[in-house]
């Protein structure tokens, strides 16, 4: 009994930490029931709940599965949309490369164009956050973008600029083959989707890209200028953690 209230106090103060970010929330905290293996095992198939994908979702012809330094070496110095033109570094991905979750934004700021690594402003310090208070490191998950390369002052990427980036995006969701994804805004999630649903509604409904459940959320971003919305985040993540079978650690 002492350990477990040692543990329930330990989840508390991790979802706290990220979510005193900008203002504070009620939520009910839920604790899982499994542990997560630290070693990522096979993938497995969607269990019967997740949706099915319908004709929209991106699907694509089965094609020789690289590693990400492969699919990195594919990119080089790309220059097949605008954006290279304003960019400093091209951001990539980053984390383990057999993530069990997978996180994918938009599109990198200012920040992750200097350094060439996602999320590592203060969305990305968010995020961290986030992901700690699922029990779990930032080097346990892979996280990377949408888009390689920063949009003209922070804008939205543009169709053009998905398209071009698409391949890549495939190639890192191949190599990693994670149990789960979670789609961070609206253009991650109308991208890997390919339908049009607002993120409100999107937002907590279990989708499916090509067999692996996806959870569309918010982006940290947005919860940083709407704290008050943190809660309906914490309850995606809470689902993904359950679709885990994922625990904090004593």
């Amino acid at each position: 009994m002492h350990e477990e209230l040692q543990a329930a106090v330990a989840e508390l103060r991790a979802y706290l930490s990220w979510a005193q970010e900008g203002g504070p929330v009620m939520v009910t905290l839920e604790r899982p029931k499994a542990a997560m293996p630290a070693v990522a095992p096979a993938p497995v198939a969607a269990p019967a709940q997740t949706a099915t994908p319908g004709p929209s979702s991106m699907t694509s012809p089965k094609l020789p599965v690289l590693s990400l330094e492969e699919v990195r070496a594919q990119i080089g110095e790309c220059t097949l949309c605008k954006l290279h033109k304003g960019r400093h570094t091209i951001v990539f991905g980053v984390g383990n490369p057999k993530a069990r979750l997978m996180f994918v934004g938009e599109a990198p700021g200012e920040d992750e164009d200097l350094k060439g690594e996602p999320f590592v402003g203060k969305a990305g310090q968010l995020l961290t956050k986030m992901i700690e208070a699922m029990g779990m490191r930032r080097d346990d998950v892979y996280i990377c973008n949408t888009v390689k390369c920063r949009p003209p002052n922070n804008r939205n990427p543009e169709p053009d600029e998905l398209a071009a980036c698409e391949p890549f995006l495939k190639g890192q969701l191949a190599s990693v083959k994670p149990e789960v994804i979670v789609t961070l805004g609206k253009f991650a999630a109308q991208a890997l989707l390919r339908e049009q649903t607002p993120i409100t509604r999107l937002r907590g409904q279990w989708r499916a890209y090509e067999g692996i459940p996806v959870m569309p959320t918010f982006h940290p971003a947005y919860l940083l200028r709407s704290p008050q919305e943190k809660s309906k985040v914490w309850d995606d993540l809470q689902q993904v953690m359950k679709k885990l079978g994922l625990e904090r650690k004593r």
